[in-house]
């Protein structure tokens, strides 16, 4: 049996009701074998990056207790992409899902197809704010803080859309939503949902 190792998962989506794409990505997140979702961020609407003629952006963070190999844990997320209608024809163009790996575990990897830490979560706010909501503490391999991180390169463009409400989740536990504003000012609590 593998060692239960913590990873993040970034998730967004642009095309064909963002929010709910997401949302219901949560639930396939935890569906995964040998995979508890631990912590769901806000979700942030975000201006898009790269490509700009296309929708903004919903944006989230899931922090997972996962057994998966990294391998393994990237072919379910390209699987849960698929069943979203995920197609790749324009890089950084719109999608229905995209699911990343930021980090897992201290992990550095640079392999075909899987890159970890994620080669640009260190510069982009839509993935730090959610990170930091689910991992105050999270380090970026040779980049530093994710919260250090944020609060050099701010805020621009990425606004909070939705705090998650209590939720009974299968095994009955409800976690209360933190306010999305004191994640600069040094509160450590969880947030989220814990569903493991």
């Amino acid at each position: 049996m593998n060692p239960t190792v913590t990873a993040v998962v970034a998730l967004g989506s642009n095309l064909d009701d963002p929010e709910a794409h997401v949302k219901r990505a949560f639930a396939d997140l935890a569906r995964l074998p040998e995979t508890w979702v631990t912590a769901r961020s806000a979700l942030y609407r975000t201006a898009p990056v790269g490509y700009a003629d296309q929708p903004a952006f919903v944006n989230a963070c899931a922090r997972i207790e996962t057994r998966l190999a990294p391998r393994a844990l990237l072919d379910g997320l390209l699987a849960i992409e698929r069943r979203h209608g995920r197609v790749r024809d324009v890089p950084n163009g719109p999608r229905t899902l995209d699911l990343d790996i930021v980090l897992y575990g201290g992990a550095t990897i640079d392999g075909p197809g899987l890159s970890v830490p994620h080669p640009r979560a260190h510069e982009r706010a839509f993935v730090l704010a959610p990170l930091v909501d689910v991992w105050p503490q999270a380090v970026i391999p040779g980049k530093g803080t994710a919260r250090e991180l944020l609060e050099t390169i701010g805020m621009e463009g990425v606004q909070p859309l939705v705090i998650p409400a209590p939720d009974q989740g299968a095994r009955g536990q409800a976690s209360a939503a933190i306010h999305v504003g004191s994640r600069l000012r040094g509160n450590d609590d969880k947030r989220g949902n814990d569903d493991k």
